[in-house]
């Protein structure tokens, strides 16, 4: 059957499901036939009858595995007790005793379920692990796209603030002199004007552009405010503190920490998870220190179920409810992300992200809702511990944090994107 295949087929030919079931339970079937006139289970070779199954489970269908185990246990079955005897030159009958020949049978039929279902559950997790890091990719790729383009936007409004400035001053110039032509000086206006909207376009994006490639390095609150900003505008209330501090109070020196995508993503997804399971509050508590900085990102929602808690972090590993409606399935949220959302997917980029910056990220609950650093039981949520879930991550010093004569040095020229003469 090979050979007639390899001279029928092209050698890049791919079998489609049913082909590779049609073609293992061939091979089932030569191997019992071969097995049956040889000693049956009597034979050493019996062994390979695990290797169709173990192939199908790791390449096909669970159905298919299914059907191809089904009939490997029925020939194990048959040659247990129909098979032609191992009969040497002499005359002598190799034969294992009929307790032992029932042990190999029950050990095969065994054997054919385990591998069978440890072959599929690794080549599952295998697949999903590989959709998730697909997933990673692309988000990744996503934001550092969106870093490049506020870059350019940034530095081509710069470069175009000159001209612009050019046009203006003169439409002015000409408004004074054609002050005695009325037709004219109402164009005059209109360019005036356009120039104007265009400076106002240009500061916007300016504004939006902030995030410039060279600039490098800033304060760690700076880019946690970066990564919570899309999220202020969900309802629900998102508290940054520093040392205890809020933001925006008077603050002290801040260690700086480099820019990069997969810090400000990743930040932003753990933020975008507490969002979508908070009631009112979200609490991102930066501490830093002689042991390093660390970020914790907390929640007053349900918080995390405890038989899933060793397991957070991983693909499609997704469980809590949101805390509007504690009965109702996690549902996507197109705007933020929402083709991962509910697929646990979230986290796991999140995680994967973090961890490539050189974070350690842990998941735990804050317990009881009235656990609080004050003892005031009506104590403001700025002194509040968050009651529900905590995601902490933290950093040594020498891994994130920038030193002070790197990030306080000059930024460097403006990017151009053409030669003037």
């Amino acid at each position: 059957v090979n050979v007639v295949a390899h001279l029928i087929y092209p050698t890049e030919k791919r079998l489609s499901e049913r082909g590779t079931l049609l073609s293992l339970f061939f091979d089932l079937a030569q191997l019992v036939t071969l097995l049956t006139i040889t000693g049956g289970l009597n034979n050493p070779f019996a062994v390979l009858i695990l290797a169709p199954v173990t192939i199908s489970a790791t390449a096909l269908r669970l159905q298919s595995t299914l059907w191809l185990g089904i009939a490997a246990m029925a020939a194990v079955a048959m040659m247990s007790v129909l098979y032609l005897p191992l009969v040497q030159s002499d005359g002598t009958v190799l034969e294992a005793p009929e307790l032992y020949r029932s042990g190999i049978s029950a050990a095969l039929a065994i054997a054919v379920a385990f591998l069978s279902i440890y072959a599929r559950r690794v080549t599952v997790e295998g697949y999903a692990m590989s959709q998730a890091l697909t997933a990673t990719q692309i988000a990744l790729a996503r934001e550092q796209r969106l870093a490049a383009i506020g870059g350019i936007a940034a530095a081509t409004a710069h470069e175009l603030g000159t001209p612009l400035a050019t046009i203006k001053l003169g439409a002015g110039e000409l408004a004074r002199e054609l002050r005695g032509h009325p037709d004219l000086a109402e164009d005059i206006a209109l360019i005036r004007r356009e120039a104007d909207r265009c400076g106002a376009i240009m500061a916007d994006l300016s504004q939006g552009g902030r995030d410039d490639s060279q600039i490098k390095n800033a304060p760690i609150s700076a880019i946690v405010e970066e990564a919570a900003a899309p999220h202020r505008s969900r309802g629900k209330r998102v508290l940054i503190r520093v040392d205890g501090a809020v933001a925006g109070e008077p603050p002290k020196e801040e260690p700086m920490a480099a820019r990069s995508p997969e810090l400000i993503h990743g930040l932003r997804n753990v933020i975008q998870n507490a969002v979508d399971f908070a009631d009112r509050m979200v609490w991102v508590d930066i501490d830093f220190g002689a042991g390093g900085l660390r970020i914790a990102v907390g929640d007053d929602g349900p918080g995390f179920s405890a038989d899933i808690l060793p397991r957070l972090g991983e693909p499609y590993i997704s469980t809590r409810r949101r805390a509007s409606d504690p009965h109702s399935e996690i549902a996507p949220d197109p705007e933020f992300g929402g083709e991962y959302e509910g697929m646990g997917l979230g986290l796991f980029i999140a995680r994967t992200l973090l961890e490539r910056t050189g974070a350690k990220v842990s998941f735990a609950n804050g317990g009881d809702a009235r656990r609080r650093r004050s003892a005031d039981p009506e104590a403001p949520p700025e002194l509040t511990l968050p009651p529900g879930a905590i995601i902490e991550m933290i950093w040594p010093d020498s891994i994130l944090v920038t030193p002070k004569e790197i990030a306080r040095r000059a930024l460097g020229p403006n990017q151009r994107f053409e030669t003037r003469p």
